[in-house]
């Protein structure tokens, strides 16, 4: 059983160790048991192991599989000489013997799917299930095509997915960049069908889900960041997450105590405290003057630049106060970047909402470092 209210990893690594340590335990304390360390990062996996020696029965972990650090730096794989040692670095930071959910980790494409039952990745995966080291197989997505593959497979056994009111309407994506486009300026209504069903047929083949990206990394506690334009509260977008079909809960990222005691005063909250659906509701039409829409107008571009891309990683980088070792990955693996552009600007004549696209090309070059 885990508690609705869980804890997201990504950001310990920013602490000092014996701050961050505390953090976790806190956590424990409050009643949080579940945790998810995506990140290869050895520092987050030493503090994870520091907090939950001596209370590892209390704990319920998600660790992936695919999630290496080389050079320095995290990278997402299927070369297995890179997975093995990643994945038994997990037993041995955290100090354990086994991992409660065993999560594929990260797969948004077929290709990527197809490549990961095609091999050694997933014999790796079932040796360790058959062995019992991992006590769960799951899988990570953002793409709700991918996540009914996962659970009509047979063998996988819950989801990590990317849950929130922007996602939910957003069709589904072998890109999670694409998920935050294709909004236009007369309002938001509907929840996707492909995200509609992948609920429906975890609750139906009691297929556990853990949600990720709650917060839209914090772009909707802002309205003028959010989507809707208009601003969401913590508990609302926590009951939010667990009022989808199959949600069993929301791993939600701490920097404080403080914000811990925000998470779980969900579970005393009022029903009007709970309550998005008014937020939803009367939310304003949108306007986008000025806001890149990834709308793909811009194109084409003399440098073959993919620009709504470009715009989608400097968004997110900024939406934060640090950008995440995934999206500067995402970036690097661009073949055309910002800074090939030649400011010629004849995508900014194309633009129906007058996005000064040479200015953000060239921010995002500094922002980057290419």
């Amino acid at each position: 059983m885990v508690s609705e209210i869980g804890f997201g990893g990504e950001w310990l690594e920013k602490h000092e160790v014996e701050e961050a340590v505390e953090l976790v335990r806190y956590a424990g304390e409050k009643g949080i048991n579940i945790i998810d360390c995506w990140m290869p990062n050895p520092k987050a996996r030493d503090i994870i192991g520091k907090a939950i020696k001596g209370n590892r029965e209390n704990w319920i972990i998600q660790a992936h599989f695919g999630s290496t650090w080389q050079d320095g730096q995290y990278v997402r794989t299927r070369d297995m000489d890179k997975v093995v040692p990643a994945f038994e670095d997990y037993l041995t930071r955290l100090g354990t013997d086994y991992i409660d959910l065993g999560m594929i980790h990260y797969v948004d494409s077929v290709e990527d799917w197809e490549n990961c039952l095609n091999g050694e990745f997933i014999k790796y995966v079932r040796k360790m299930h058959d062995s019992g080291v991992i006590k769960h197989i799951g899988l990570s997505t953002h793409n709700p095509l991918i996540g009914k593959l996962a659970v009509e497979s047979g063998f996988v056994e819950m989801l990590l997915f990317a849950v929130n009111p922007a996602f939910d309407m957003k069709p589904a994506s072998e890109n999670i960049m694409e998920m935050i486009e294709n909004y236009d300026n007369t309002g938001l209504s509907g929840i996707d069908a492909d995200r509609a069903e992948l609920y429906r047929l975890c609750e139906e083949k009691e297929i556990g889900m853990t949600v990720m990206k709650g917060f839209l990394g914090g772009r909707l506690f802002d309205e003028k960041q959010s989507p809707f334009g208009t601003a969401f509260t913590p508990v609302q977008l926590i009951h939010y997450a667990l009022t989808r079909p199959g949600v069993t809960s929301i791993l939600c990222g701490y920097d404080t105590k403080e914000q811990v005691d925000a998470a779980v005063s969900y579970e005393t909250a009022s029903d009007g405290e709970k309550d998005y659906a008014s937020v939803i509701a009367s939310a304003p039409l949108h306007s986008y003057k000025g806001q890149c829409t990834y709308c793909g107008h811009c194109k084409p571009c003399p440098m073959d630049i993919d620009i709504a891309m470009v715009n989608k990683f400097y968004d997110l980088a900024t939406a934060q106060e640090e950008v995440p070792e995934s999206v500067k990955s995402h970036y690097q693996a661009l073949e055309k970047k910002a800074g090939d552009c030649i400011a010629c600007k004849g995508c900014e004549a194309r633009c129906p909402f007058e996005v000064k696209i040479a200015d953000r090309m060239k921010k995002t070059a500094e922002l980057f470092g290419c």
